[in-house]
């Protein structure tokens, strides 16, 4: 006889009970792999009965007792109590597992027993939080009367861009075979009738079991009853903040900010904007989204199959050779495993005239991303600080929009189109405007015919220049009468809105810097155009585009606000502003000294995040990240015009708004509450301090480093304790944003700016030995060489003469051979004995010679 396979206790017990109750009763049934239960007596007859039972006799000879089962029936029952148990355990474990597949993560109040709620623990741990009606997908159920309810057939497809696109079709019904159907009334009346009340309510709702069904139909109720509030009355609804849990959010998200891919696809601001005070919002720097995507119609895809007639790898040794090896550090890139290397501007120009096919595709792939995203970053802050009006006045006038774009090769004036098409767009809505494309003019300087070719192909309407025309030394610019000039001169060309992006670095000489500016200067239209300079956001670039800066105040512009008596200096001086992103006409905090300085740590400088398009991807070679952090340093300035006062009021000043340390005491103060006159109006953003590095958000405070309206670097604290609204919006402030909610400490902070070298001079070439772009250079220590002569004989020896001042045998052997050379005695004649046995002294083996002289 062979033992057969154990059968389940369990079932075995079912069918036991079946046979001796006559079909009476059964147990409850139980999952056939759930736990069994051991009891901790049991009798050895139960044990033997159940070996006796579990084996089967494979004889042909026929077995007198072979179906009488000689088990008590005492034993039977103590094995049925002790199945049940195990039944009940069972039942309990599939409560729970079964709570868990419904509520996820979260469970209803009261809906575990204690015991359950052990049993629970143990599996799954404790739960998030209660569960809400979202947790188990109720506010997705769409209502009767939604449209979308109706019963549609819809299918979706992806687009080239990734996106869904969803495409309405009609089914076609198969064919059937002709079967007679009852279409009498009560035929329709018997089929409706088989569905119960319960079923219908089970099509709106699922569950497991009927405690299930209580808590799901509980939460329905929930949902109905808040679903039934009015909009207003829900506003007004003052919900329970969750400060720990906010905290560590911002926690991970600071910790995450300097980690490339992380969070770059959340909306952070969408889910908190609604806490987020007025101020707080319109004093945000950042695109909408936070990263920006590149357009796929208008600049990437024709791009794409640009580079599609050129393999990759070329491109990538190309890009690798001019731009400094991998990670492109001399590109609009600034990579942080780069950032040691000399800071040299970008390597490869638009306005270059000699350019080959593979370099034309090269700029048009590693240059155009970074320049768009840097300059649609500059254009959105420029558009928040003057407001819409700023474009709608250039759209109303005769020609439209006169845009330049210098050193970008057309990535800024793809940047101008899409924020000029999100404000025509807003017009069309308001039925303003009909025409689907705005007016407009737009120039970009391309040197070369393979690239203007290239950059044609997604900028259209664009007259391409092949060099800025010389405004300053030509035309009526020129001092004096010039032969050749004609007796009624071509009109100069004004622009509206000059981006200069990357042009100021590659100058090496201050005199051609100014140059550069003085001629775009002159371009600007003297009543209300704007002049952006953009370079990398390095210390070199922040020193240009300060440079830049210093000028604008001492030759160009006349600050808002009251100002001293003018000079001869001022008097060729007009109206102007700075925009962004300085909110004080006077000396930049961080650049006192012009010129170049060594060492520098603290300079002016913003963050910009992007998606890189497929093609940049591949060139790079990244694999786990397909976006990109790029640095710059800019300044946007307004020629002819000063801000319009927000209020005309007799107690406010005649300024339209309020520098200097007076606004930065009110903005220390906050502007949250309506104590005063001028915390009554919106503020200024000139009159704002703003974050020149990322905020240090800690547990209980944050801390902004501030450059404030007076001028200064100031490190202001904002603690939980000063006011509930400042601390949770300083715990979403960012990089960049204007701050006009106070602070409760404030102390002022000295700018690392480096030392700067007396070589250095009003160039500001040479740097304590490096050069203008921060490499190995500058002046070297002088050898000095002794040169030993005598008369007949000539230079007889030479001899370096070093810093370190020889010591021990060095500095003896030394003195020997300069009382050698008083004696007259040379290596080439014969020495004598003794002198040779008193040069010997102390090499001879286990002698040893300290302090011993002549003797």
């Amino acid at each position: 006889m062979l033992p057969a396979r154990t059968a389940c206790p369990q079932c075995r017990s079912q069918i036991l009970k079946f046979y001796e109750s006559g079909y009476r009763q059964l147990l409850p049934a139980a999952p056939a792999r759930s736990p069994r239960t051991f009891a901790t007596a049991k009798p050895l007859v139960s044990r033997l009965s159940a070996q006796k039972r579990s084996t089967r006799s494979f004889s042909t000879t026929k077995r007198v007792f072979q179906d009488v089962d000689l088990v008590p029936a005492a034993a039977q029952a103590e094995d049925v109590v002790h199945l049940a148990a195990g039944g009940k355990a069972a039942d309990i474990e599939t409560l729970v597992r079964q709570a868990r597949q419904t509520f996820g993560h979260t469970l209803p109040e009261d809906f575990l027993t204690t015991e359950e709620y052990v049993v629970y623990e143990r599996l799954f741990g404790p739960p998030v939080r209660g569960t809400r009606p979202e947790d188990v997908g109720i506010h997705l159920i769409p209502d009767e009367n939604d449209p979308a309810a109706q019963n549609k057939q819809v299918l979706f497809r992806e687009t080239e861009k990734g996106e869904l696109e969803e495409v309405d079709y009609t089914p076609v019904a198969p064919v059937a075979e002709n079967v007679d159907v009852d279409v009498t009334a009560a035929g329709a009346v018997a089929e409706l009738a088989s569905l119960t009340d319960a079923q219908l309510q089970y099509l709106s709702i699922t569950a497991n079991n009927e405690r299930e069904y209580h808590a799901l139909a509980k939460l329905q109720r929930a949902y109905d009853v808040v679903k039934a509030v009015p909009i207003e009355q829900e506003e007004n609804i003052d919900e329970p903040e969750e400060q720990d849990e906010e905290e560590q959010e911002d926690e991970d998200y600071e910790d995450d900010e300097g980690e490339p891919g992380a969070h770059f696809q959340v909306d952070t601001e969408g889910r908190f904007a609604p806490r987020l005070h007025q101020h707080t919002v319109a004093g945000k720097f950042q695109t909408d989204p936070s990263t920006v995507f590149l357009p796929f119609e208008e600049f990437t895809d024709p791009i794409a199959k640009l580079l599609n007639r050129t393999d990759t790898t070329h491109i990538r040794q190309a890009a690798e050779k001019v731009f400094g090896g991998p990670g492109l550090p001399y590109s609009p890139a600034t990579p942080e495993s780069k950032k040691n290397l000399p800071m040299k501007p970008i390597q490869m120009e638009a306005g270059f005239h000699r350019m080959s096919e593979i370099d034309a595709d090269t700029f048009i792939s590693t240059v155009l991303p970074g320049v768009y995203a840097t300059v649609m970053s500059t254009l959105v802050e420029v558009r928040k600080r003057l407001g819409s009006n700023w474009i709608r006045d250039m759209l109303n006038s005769e020609t439209g929009p006169r845009v330049l774009d210098i050193g970008g090769g057309g990535a800024g004036l793809a940047a101008w189109q899409e924020v000029l098409k999100a404000e025509w767009d807003v017009l069309r809505e308001d039925r303003k405007v009909s025409s689907s494309v705005p007016p407009g003019r737009k120039t970009v300087v391309v040197g070369s015919d393979n690239l203007r070719h290239r950059v044609s192909t997604f900028l259209d309407n664009t007259t391409f220049l092949p060099r800025l025309p010389d405004y300053v030394h030509s035309g009526e610019a020129a001092s004096g009468a010039r032969i050749d000039a004609t007796p009624t001169p071509q009109p100069r060309k004004v622009y509206d809105l000059i981006i200069a992006s990357h042009a100021l670095l590659p100058l090496d000489k201050p005199h051609k810097r100014k140059e550069l500016i003085d001629n775009l200067w002159t371009m600007l239209n003297p009543a209300g155009g704007v002049l952006i300079v953009l370079e990398k956001g390095h210390p070199r670039g922040f020193e240009a585009v300060a440079d830049v800066r210093e000028k604008m105040l001492d030759e160009y512009i006349v600050p808002p606000g009251p100002q001293a008596a003018p000079t001869e200096v001022s008097s060729t001086k007009e109206p102007g502003m700075i925009i962004a992103p300085c909110t004080n006409h006077t000396k930049c905090p961080m650049y006192h000294t012009p010129g170049l300085s060594t060492g520098r740590k603290d300079f002016c400088h913003f963050n910009q995040r992007f998606i890189r398009p497929p093609f940049l991807q591949r060139i790079v070679g990244a694999t786990h990240r397909s976006h990109e952090d790029i640095k710059f340093s800019f300044l946007a300035v307004r020629r002819g015009e000063h801000p319009s006062p927000l209020v005309n009021s007799a107690d406010l000043d005649r300024s339209p708004f309020i520098q200097g340390a007076k606004a930065t005491d009110l903005a220390f103060t906050g502007y949250e509450k309506e104590t005063s006159s001028y915390a009554a109006l919106p503020p200024h953003p000139l009159s704002l301090p703003r974050n020149i590095l990322p905020p240090l958000k800690r547990r209980g405070h944050v801390t902004l480093d501030l450059c404030t309206p007076a001028g200064v670097i100031e490190r202001w604290t904002v603690p939980k304790s000063f006011s509930k609204q400042a601390y949770h919006d300083a715990r979403k402030a960012r990089w960049g944003d204007l701050w006009a909610l106070g602070a409760k400490t404030r102390v002022r902070r000295e700018p690392r700016v480096g030392k700067k070298d007396k070589a250095d001079g009003a160039e500001g070439n040479i740097i304590k030995g490096k050069d203008k772009f921060g490499g190995k250079g500058g002046s070297k220590r002088n050898k000095v060489v002794e040169l030993t002569v005598e008369p007949g004989k000539g230079v007889v020896g030479a001899r370096e003469m070093g810093r370190r001042v020889a010591t021990g045998r060095d500095a003896k052997r030394n003195r020997v051979e300069d009382l050698m050379e008083e004696l007259g005695v040379h290596e080439d004649e014969e020495v004598d004995a003794d002198f040779e046995e008193f040069m010997n002294i102390g090499k001879q083996k286990g002698r040893k010679v300290k302090g011993r002289g002549l003797e």
